[in-house]
């Protein structure tokens, strides 16, 4: 039984990220996917690509990535973009969309949000019909199944068995009409809609990063036993927002408070 780590939404949140490997490290995982959101509302993002392009066997777009390596991103000099360079802007521009593969039995596919787009949003536990966000949520969960242009598939391609997804910065695991879904949850910037208290004790659950870790024979198209799994990793949150303090990135405040909290900065 091979072990694969899926991590997303690292959002140049180092010591998150080092704190994940580490742990990737310790349970002998050698394959590490990376699901996109590699960069924004951290303070080291140059430093983040450069450990994700050495750790990560697959590195896929996020519509953060996406965002940052636009003409606008340039025109505006967006803080993240300044930073990063025109070689590390490259790699992100170019990073592919999705990945698919098979495991003990069961095809697989991965993206960052949807195969409709970078920014559409499924979360089985909270509705966006009430914000800003209600024209990118996905209602019907079988949409994350279909084969579309987007991720260049066509209706002649297998419609996989287990999607894995990020973006959303809350890890969960569904079972729709014989099938799977499984979300990442974020390394960097994980979140809890329903929070809304600051000073809630039980906020420390969510406030850890988080990936998954896949398990079954990999390569394989006979069924097999299959594990997934959620986990989350405590780091040293205070040691981050004193980078964030020390940095000269603009809006800091607010992802100072959301690492605190799990609380949306959008919020």
């Amino acid at each position: 039984m091979e072990k694969i780590a899926v991590i997303s939404d690292v959002h140049a949140n180092i010591t998150a990220l080092n704190a994940v490997l580490s742990d990737i490290k310790n349970r002998n995982i050698r394959k590490i996917i990376c699901l996109g959101d590699i960069v924004s509302k951290g303070a080291n993002p140059k430093k983040v690509i450069d450990i994700i392009k050495e750790n990560c066997e697959v590195i896929l777009k996020g519509n953060c990535d996406e965002v940052m390596t636009s003409d606008k991103a340039l025109i505006k000099k967006f803080w993240t973009r300044m930073q990063i360079g025109e070689e590390r802007a490259e790699f992100l521009k170019n990073l592919p969309i999705m990945y698919e593969f098979y495991l003990s039995g069961y095809l697989i596919r991965l993206f960052h949000a949807s195969p409709y787009g970078l920014d559409l949003l499924f979360n089985p536990a909270y509705s966006n019909k009430k914000n800003s966000y209600a024209n990118l949520e996905i209602d019907n969960p079988l949409d994350l199944f279909k084969n579309t242009e987007f991720i260049g598939k066509t209706e002649k391609d297998k419609i996989p068995d287990i999607i894995g997804y990020g973006h959303i910065h809350t890890p969960n695991l569904v079972r729709y009409q014989n099938k799977l879904i499984f979300n990442t949850g974020s390394v960097g910037a994980p979140i809890e809609m329903l929070n809304k208290n600051e000073y809630c004790p039980t906020n420390k659950f969510s406030t850890v990063a988080s990936y998954t870790i896949l398990e079954g024979k990999h390569d394989e198209k006979e069924l097999q036993p299959i594990l997934i799994t959620n986990v989350r990793v405590p780091y040293n949150i205070g040691e981050e927002i004193e980078i964030l303090k020390n940095s000269s990135m603009p809006g800091k405040e607010k992802i100072i408070k959301s690492l605190k909290t799990a609380i949306s900065e959008y919020k």
